[in-house]
C-alpha cells in the first residue's frame, strides 16, 4: 500500500500533492472536531441508534426481507430531514462555539489544575461548616442552553469568592444556584439547571443533587455538589454520582476525569510533595456549633 501511495505522488505535481494533504487534513480536523462535540451529548446515543437502523436496512436488502426493507428505506429517505431535526440544538450550539471562540482553543494545565484545587478546597470547608453549594464544570459540550438564568461574574477560580457565593443570607441572591467554571473561570453564579427525570435515584437526594445529575446527563460537564444536611462532597459525571468524597480523593477524581493516567498521576505527585498549603478561608466551627441557618426550603435541599 504504501508502495502504492509513492507511486500516485510521484505521478502528480508536488503543488498537487499538497493541495490533496492539505485537503484531507481539513476534512479529517474537523470531523475529529464534530466527533469531540458530539462524545459529551446524548446526540451520540441518538447516533448509535441511527446507525443500528442502517445496518438492519443494509441486512435487510441483503436477505431480501422486503417488509423490512421497505420500511426502513420509507424512513431513511428523509435522513438529511430526520438529521437536522434530532440534532438542531446540537447543531447551534455547534456554530454559536465556532463563532464564540476558536478550536484550538484549550485550557491551560496550570490554570486548570488551580481551579480544581480552588474546588476542592472550597467544597471540603462548606462540607465541614453544613454549606450547600453546587459547583459545575464545563468541558467539551457548551452549557449556553442548558443554564438558566445566573449571573455572568467572569471572575477568577478562588476559593474565597466560592465560599462567599454560597453563604445563605437573604443578602445573598447568588447562593441558591450553581456556579458555572468555563475555561478555568467563574463564568456565572446563581444558575440553575435542568433537574433528573431518573426514577431509579435515591429519594433521599435533593434538588441540588438532581440539579448535578440531570446536567451531567445532558452534557460532558462534571459537578462537584456539597450536601448541607449530610454534610458530604458528591461528584456527578455522565450521570452517575460518586458520593461521600473527602479532599483528596475528590482531587484524584478530578484529576483523572479532566487528564490522561499519566498526567493525573504526575499532579497528585506534584500536589503531595508541596508543603501543605494554608487556607485562606476562616476556620471551621466547633463540633458542637450550629450551621448557619439557610433561608429558603429550597436553599435547604441538597
Amino acid at each position: 500500500m504504501l508502495d502504492g501511495l509513492l507511486a500516485l505522488f510521484a505521478r502528480r505535481p508536488p503543488l498537487a500533492v499538497l493541495r490533496d494533504l492539505v485537503d484531507v487534513g481539513v476534512v479529517a480536523y474537523a470531523v475529529y472536531r464534530l466527533l469531540l462535540f458530539l462524545r459529551g451529548t446524548r446526540a451520540v446515543q441518538v447516533g448509535q441508534g441511527m446507525l443500528l437502523l442502517g445496518a438492519v436496512y443494509f441486512v435487510a436488502q441483503r436477505l431480501g426481507l422486503v417488509t423490512a426493507y421497505t420500511l426502513l428505506d420509507r424512513f431513511l429517505a428523509s435522513f438529511l430531514l430526520l438529521v437536522v431535526v434530532i440534532f438542531q440544538g446540537d447543531i447551534r450550539r455547534a456554530l454559536m462555539r465556532v463563532g464564540n471562540r476558536p478550536f484550538l482553543f484549550r485550557w491551560r494545565r496550570g490554570e486548570e489544575s488551580n481551579a480544581v484545587e480552588e474546588v476542592v478546597q472550597a467544597a471540603t470547608l462548606l462540607a465541614e461548616r453544613k454549606l450547600g453549594a453546587l459547583v459545575v464544570f464545563e468541558r467539551e459540550a457548551a452549557l449556553d442552553d442548558f443554564v438558566a438564568q445566573g449571573t455572568v461574574l467572569d471572575a477568577a477560580v478562588t476559593s474565597e469568592l466560592l465560599y462567599t457565593i454560597f453563604l445563605p443570607a437573604f443578602e445573598n441572591p447568588l447562593h441558591d444556584g450553581a456556579v458555572i467554571i468555563k475555561s478555568a473561570r467563574v463564568w456565572k453564579a446563581g444558575a440553575f439547571l435542568p433537574l433528573t427525570n431518573s426514577a431509579s435515584l435515591d429519594r433521599t437526594l435533593g434538588t441540588r443533587h438532581r440539579a448535578a445529575i440531570g446536567i451531567s446527563e445532558e452534557t460532558d460537564a462534571v459537578v462537584v455538589v456539597v450536601s448541607e444536611e449530610r454534610a458530604k462532597v458528591s461528584l456527578c459525571f455522565n450521570g452517575n454520582i460518586v458520593r461521600d468524597l473527602d479532599g483528596d480523593s475528590l482531587r484524584r477524581a478530578l484529576y483523572g476525569l479532566f487528564y490522561s493516567k499519566r498526567q493525573a498521576a504526575a499532579l497528585m505527585r506534584a500536589h503531595d510533595e508541596e508543603q501543605p498549603r494554608v487556607s485562606r478561608l476562616p476556620p471551621a466551627p466547633p463540633p458542637n456549633a450550629e450551621a448557619p441557618a439557610a433561608p429558603d426550603a429550597h436553599a435547604r435541599q441538597g
